[in-house]
């Protein structure tokens, strides 16, 4: 049953991706064209996941998801140089190429050669980033 439910989360989230246009490369690409041509519609579609889930934390708060297991916790509050360095990289890869993760998954469909390789990047990146910052930690510990 998490399954179906998942899945059908899933499908939602990408639905709605694919609706809203997200998955076009030009339209993100002209949200972060702050003095060019700038196209505001993305910051309606992140209000429209923001928005819920802020309700979700509220909702859910002490109680326990009806199909078992644990509702995830809110993120953390603090800014350290880890959360700013992720976000300066996750910033220009979504600014170079136009997509972020979810629409990345969507790219493989349709994103031909491309969404094949930046989806492969993106994994690479992910499987190497546990150790970069196991050693940008251990660098950064006092000796």
């Amino acid at each position: 049953m998490r399954k179906l439910v998942s899945f059908l989360v899933g499908g939602l989230f990408g639905t709605g991706l694919l609706v809203s246009g997200m998955t076009d490369t030009a339209k993100v690409q002209g949200f972060l064209d702050f003095f060019g041509h700038w196209d505001v519609t993305l910051a309606f579609v992140m209000g429209g996941a923001i928005v819920p889930m802020a309700l979700a934390w509220r909702w859910t708060s002490g109680r326990r998801p009806v199909l078992g297991g644990q509702f995830p916790a809110q993120p953390g509050t603090r800014l350290d140089k880890r959360l700013v360095a992720g976000s300066v990289l996750f910033g220009m890869g979504w600014a170079l190429v136009g997509l972020c993760p979810g629409p990345a998954m969507a790219s493989l469909f349709w994103g031909g050669f491309g969404g094949i390789v930046f989806v492969a990047a993106m994994i690479a990146g992910m499987l190497v980033a546990p150790a970069v910052a196991k050693r940008l930690d251990a660098a950064a510990a006092p000796r």
